[in-house]
């Protein structure tokens, strides 16, 4: 059996699973990195500090002018307006790396357990997710969003993720691996 859609448990961080009938929860402790396998998809579930010391990918997330760019042996390969978290609920900052790429996820929230029925670039999450920090059963990462006017004001209104353009997070999407350090600034 294959992974269909898969589940984001979200007030805009965390993901679980949905295969077949059972659900699978993708919360695991501890620091070091670990891996949830689920019916032969593997995804990273835990946080981990990035340490390379120069990597010639890595994604450079500038809260203060609210741009998202792709720098790629030292040179940016793209560069897109965000929304990032609101001030009581903000995005994190520090060095992180990409632990899980995912098309058309779905929305669950976290507060209400409510299923949001839609996936692809209609849903909260739009059509691609890349997480990058998992904190108990919440993961924080950056998406796409069917509400793209936050976007191009540059809002702080999200749960802490990245909002992006669907066209400008599928661009990242395609351009960042599991692995990717993720650079997030003040």
């Amino acid at each position: 059996m294959s992974l269909e859609s898969p589940m984001l448990r979200l007030d805009c961080v965390g993901w679980r699973h949905l295969a077949g009938v059972g659900v699978v929860s993708a919360v695991l402790a501890g620091s070091a990195a670990s891996v949830a396998s689920v019916q032969g998809a593997t995804v990273p579930s835990t946080s981990v500090p990035w340490q390379a010391a120069a990597p010639a990918t890595r994604i450079h997330l500038d809260l203060r002018e609210r741009r998202i760019s792709v720098i790629r042996d030292g040179q940016p390969l793209g560069r897109w307006p965000v929304a990032i978290g609101d001030p009581s609920t903000p995005t994190p900052t520090g060095l992180f790396q990409v632990e899980s790429k995912l098309e058309n996820p779905q929305y669950q929230s976290t507060t209400s357990g409510k299923v949001h029925p839609v996936t692809g670039p209609s849903s909260p999450l739009g059509h691609r997710w890349i997480g990058f920090l998992q904190q108990g059963p919440n993961q924080f990462g950056i998406h796409g969003t069917p509400w793209p006017h936050w976007v191009k004001i540059r809002a702080a209104v999200s749960n802490g993720c990245v909002r992006m353009l669907n066209a400008d997070v599928q661009k990242l999407y395609e351009l960042v691996e599991v692995g990717t350090p993720v650079v997030i600034t003040q």
